[in-house]
């Protein structure tokens, strides 16, 4: 007996040592550094850092990213860049950046500068310093990969694989919206948006296109200032004039303040928030007394909802929720989780850390992700999107319905059809 327990230990450290030596060789190399500059007090930022270290704990424990003949693995340096927070001035989200950098010896950046101004800013540093970066989350101004197309030389490190206004307004905000005026014969809008480049921006050009397209816009934007607290007055004035969908833009979480407030007005108007921080996250419902049901909202990339875009989107939902003990919570989960993958595909076919090599390879990137098919325009580094995931990155637009975020568009992934509160229906 005595034996066979002998023998048996044997086989089960011959099963175990591989794995240790394996271990022990990729934690002897050096590193591959991401540096991550995030908003981490704001939801846009603190759910990329989670997205972020899950995938590099995943790829960690797979062995690593293979650069030529060698195995290391990625390392994870998060600074708050601030750049969410009311009166933080731009130039201290570039200090972040460059901390980054210079510092902390970060390889590549992933993640933010979250706030437009501040990605667009970072893009010369980025220059300067020949470091490749993929843009994750917040920053939705078309400005970011124009900038790389009419610049290329100069802006050719800098890359967006989340989605961007102009697609977001035309390719989903504005046909979902077409698609409930026909169901529901709706026809008014009313448009609320936060003070920063890319709500201003999107809010004018869903303002123009709808009414091109025969709705009533209701006089110009409403603009709130960062901070907003209080929304009764933009409220009562989209009651007054018959809005019957109102378009929400903002990146604060103060929208959580607004729709309790839509919802104790009753406002007869459906609150389609086309980017709605406090709206997406998981524990909206609850926290919001089920004041928060039948609001809408656009997380950009499928997999911040649940969905069956791709067989990697459930695989990805599960995993961040064993990980973090909370659903993936908004926009910049599911495509800051892509974005260590997607690295990593680019240096093993690059076999190096050359930045001038890994340009190369993410230009030719052609995987199957989280949200669809990623690819990245060759020119101007933005990722190709679609309504299609088998064709490119895919969105996803839910309403929250008996305390579940159910995606409601595009109808190639959506669980769903949209449901207007009672008040409304008729």
């Amino acid at each position: 007996m005595k034996a066979k327990w002998i023998v048996a230990g044997v086989l089960v450290l011959g099963m175990l040592l591989p794995f240790s030596f394996g271990a022990q060789a990729l934690a002897a190399e050096k590193p591959i550094v991401i540096g991550a500059p995030l908003a981490t007090a704001f939801l846009y930022g603190w759910t990329a850092e989670r997205a972020v270290k899950l995938a590099v704990e995943e790829i960690n424990a797979q062995g690593g990213v293979k650069v030529g003949a060698v195995k290391r693995p990625f390392a994870v340096e998060v600074m708050d860049t601030r750049d969410l927070e009311p009166g933080v001035p731009v130039s201290d989200a570039l200090l972040t950046v460059e901390k980054l950098i210079l510092e902390k010896k970060a390889d590549f950046i992933i993640g933010g500068p979250v706030r437009s101004e501040a990605a667009l800013a970072a893009m010369d540093h980025l220059s300067k310093y020949k470091k490749v970066s993929i843009l994750t989350t917040g920053a939705l101004t078309p400005l970011y990969h124009t900038r790389v197309a009419e610049n290329y030389d100069k802006y050719k490190y800098c890359f967006r694989i989340s989605g961007e206004s102009k697609w977001l307004v035309m390719g989903e905000i504005i046909p979902s919206l077409v698609e409930v005026g026909k169901k529901f014969k709706l026809n008014k809008l009313f448009i609320m948006v936060q003070d920063v480049a890319h709500a201003r921006a999107g809010g004018e050009l869903i303002a123009k296109n709808m009414a091109e397209k025969g709705w009533t816009v209701l006089g110009k934007p409403e603009i709130y200032p960062t901070g907003t607290t209080d929304f009764s007055m933009g409220l009562l004035k989209a009651k007054k004039e018959g809005a019957q969908v109102i378009l929400i833009w903002m990146d604060m979480p103060e929208t959580s303040i607004l729709l309790k407030q839509w919802y104790d007005l009753k406002v007869p108007a459906l609150p389609f928030g086309s980017i709605n921080a406090a709206v997406e996250q998981p524990g909206f419902f609850k926290a919001s007394e089920g004041k928060g049901e039948y609001s809408i909202a656009n997380v950009v990339n499928a997999g911040n909802v649940p969905s069956k875009a791709t067989p990697l989107t459930m695989k990805f939902y599960d995993a961040y929720t064993k990980r973090w003990k909370v659903e993936p919570e908004g926009y910049g989960a599911s495509s800051s989780y892509q974005a260590v993958y997607t690295l990593k595909d680019a240096i093993e076919r690059a076999g190096t850390l050359d930045s001038e090599a890994v340009v190369k390879a993410l230009e030719k990137t052609d995987l199957v992700g989280v949200y669809g098919r990623v690819r990245f325009d060759p020119k101007s580094h933005q990722v190709i999107p679609s309504v299609n995931p088998k064709e490119g990155a895919v969105g996803s637009i839910f309403q929250w319905q008996k305390g579940k975020r159910v995606v409601v568009f595009p109808d190639t992934i959506e669980g769903g059809d949209i449901v207007l509160p009672p008040w409304m229906q008729k």
